[in-house]
């Protein structure tokens, strides 16, 4: 079980920034993921859809053996994190909690900025986390076409600085002095966030403090891999063509994803599978 790979799970590449910072962290560890281009971007869509969406594509992870899921969107972590820690029989890591807890230690005003999807922004997961600290003031902003413009490939273009400038405007005036990028694909557009911002506001990502949360569970339940392990990354997307996934994540990513394999969701169906088959499902080889 330990040399099982870790499931990442993502709409589209955003999530790969996790699984870099997941690999950087834990180099002996494999990695399979999968991006639901089939159904990307999440941020508009309605939660139910996006619950049902993404609960497909983690059963399928499952399916294939992980001894880990990672829910590498932002948007899917506040539709259906309490329905994933139900439903499996393996250790569950999101994204939004990681990076709730460093914007809380970094911020020396208390006035937090948040951006994100429609949905996540919607859903107030990262505000209501953060004002459980009453010495902190939660400025939140949606910005849907920062997805689009990373799954487009673009991020240096003037337009995505322009698109910059509107979307933030509101939290430079309003003084915050720490951002949280809450989504996974917004690591990508860092030049432009953090030029718009200024170099006085710290930009909290959550990739490398969700990986640092997986090491602890893997630690915590004796999951590492161990030190003969040949770790392997696996790619997969559930949209029409792997060839387009490739080449996106490769000119965001460089030469590490090296194949894209398709795969289907929505095959099985856990709910109707006992807690011992379930566990069964997610310990075999």
């Amino acid at each position: 079980m330990n040399d099982a790979p870790i499931g990442i799970f993502d709409s589209g590449v955003g999530g790969l920034t996790v699984a870099r910072a997941i690999s950087a962290q834990l180099p002996r560890e494999s990695l399979l993921y999968i991006g639901d281009t089939a159904h990307s971007p999440y941020g508009p869509k309605p939660i139910a859809d996006v619950r049902r969406y993404a609960l497909e594509v983690l059963d399928t992870l499952v399916d294939q053996g992980v001894k880990m899921l990672v829910i590498a969107c932002n948007t899917a972590s506040a539709a259906m994190l309490r329905d994933a820690r139900e439903r499996y029989d393996v250790p569950v890591v999101e994204v939004i909690g990681p990076a709730v807890r460093t914007a809380m230690s970094t911020s020396r005003s208390g006035r937090i900025g948040v951006i994100g999807t429609a949905g996540t922004i919607g859903s107030r997961a990262y505000q209501d986390m953060l004002e459980v600290n009453e010495r902190l003031t939660v400025f939140a902003q949606a910005c849907p076409r920062f997805v689009e413009f990373v799954e487009a490939g673009v991020t240096d273009s003037a337009e995505v600085l322009a698109v910059a400038e509107q979307y933030l405007a509101p939290l430079r005036h309003a003084g915050v002095d720490t951002l949280v990028l809450g989504c996974t694909h917004y690591p990508f557009l860092e030049g432009a966030i953090s030029y718009v911002m200024g170099s006085d506001v710290s930009l909290v990502s959550s990739d490398t403090e969700t990986a640092k949360d997986v090491y602890r569970q893997l630690v915590s339940r004796d999951l590492l891999a161990g030190p003969d392990a040949a770790p392997r990354h696996v790619y997969e997307a559930t949209g029409a063509s792997a060839d387009d996934f490739l080449r996106l994540a490769q000119r965001l990513m460089g030469s590490g994803v090296r194949e894209v394999q398709l795969v289907q969701t929505g095959a099985i169906d856990l709910p109707r599978l006992s807690g011992a088959d379930r566990s069964a499902v997610a310990n075999r080889p």
